[in-house]
């Protein structure tokens, strides 16, 4: 084990309260997305939650005196990022959760490193395939097709459901090496950059919102369970983990920090069972365990010289670019 990721217990005491209370927030978002649903449209809940963020994130940055990007080039990279990496998955995990359990939705989130990889490798270059890396995604996959319960048959309302959670994972997948390629470079802040990021997926979601789900409800007219639900996707999930998270990166490095991503679907499995009353049958657990298991072992966690530092997968979440997009911290969902 390296040092980045075995600190001092003094050093464990300063970061694991956050380093959990994180993986808490992004494992019940999912819980959150459900609740929401209940009255929103999922892209009315979308646009909602990703104003939300927006405005958090702002004012993160005045507080912080940073500020957003300038350059024409970087807005129209984040155009792309923000479809795919913001307004799309969030609109399928909320689509998604209209048909599947809020904890089977958290576990299809943990199989984003599988869907980025191939895409970096393949279409984006900017990562190298190993057989470490093949192997890992073969195990990944073939825990994927277990959570599906291929051998069922597939359709109905669930597979669907399922699907769309998947999509949201592939939607991952293209933001987050198109994000490594074009923006990431760049000499902004993970901050700045997520905070524009989110302003344009929320103009875009605006845009869009009137014809597909016609014109959003008044906040007025919602529940307030709907509306702290709401609130607590955009400014707890996305704004206040977001700080959290780049204490952790600062405190505990960033292969420790990157580790979250493992802990997220075991806290939405978890508050899903507690606050809704969820199962699951058994083939998704033993499947979400061989995907989890494939994703450690495609990002370099288990091998010959056992645990060695992983990647920051979505969002994600070597060098100075790496460093860029672990502080960009992609939300879980």
């Amino acid at each position: 084990m390296t040092p980045d990721i075995t600190p001092d217990r003094a050093a464990l005491r300063s970061w694991l309260p956050g380093f959990l209370a994180l993986a808490a927030i992004w494992g019940s978002s999912f819980l959150f997305i459900k609740i929401g649903i209940g009255e929103l449209h999922p892209v009315h809940l979308t646009l909602y939650r990703v104003a939300a963020g927006a405005v958090t994130l702002l004012v993160v940055l005045a507080v912080l005196r940073d500020r957003l990007p300038a350059e024409p080039r970087v807005w129209a990279h984040l155009t792309v990022v923000a479809a795919f990496g913001v307004a799309v998955p969030f609109t399928l995990f909320g689509y998604g959760e209209q048909r599947v359990e809020s904890m089977l939705a958290g576990i299809w989130n943990a199989t984003t490193p599988l869907i980025v990889l191939p895409l970096a490798v393949l279409v984006f270059r900017t990562e190298r395939l190993t057989v470490r890396r093949a192997v890992g995604m073969a195990l990944g996959f073939a825990g994927v097709l277990v959570v599906l319960g291929v051998w069922q048959g597939v359709g109905g309302a669930h597979f669907a459901g399922q699907l769309m959670c998947l999509g949201a994972a592939a939607c991952y997948g293209v933001a987050i090496p198109y994000q490594k390629k074009f923006v990431a470079g760049s000499a902004h802040s993970g901050l700045s950059l997520s905070a524009a990021q989110l302003l344009v997926a929320t103009a875009q979601l605006a845009v869009v919102a009137p014809f597909v789900a016609g014109a959003p409800p008044a906040p007025t007219g919602l529940s307030v369970e709907v509306l702290a639900s709401v609130l607590a996707l955009g400014a707890l999930g996305t704004g206040l983990a977001f700080v959290i998270n780049l204490r952790n990166i600062r405190v505990a490095g960033a292969s420790t920090a990157a580790a979250v991503t493992y802990l997220v679907p075991v806290f939405a499995v978890l508050i899903g069972a507690l606050a809704l009353g969820e199962r699951l049958t058994w083939h998704q657990p033993v499947g979400a365990l061989v995907v989890l298991f494939g994703v450690a072992v495609s990002q370099g966690l288990i091998g010959r010289n056992g645990l060695a530092p992983a990647p920051v997968p979505p969002g994600s979440r070597e060098g100075a670019v790496q460093q860029v997009r672990r502080e960009a911290g992609q939300p879980a969902a």
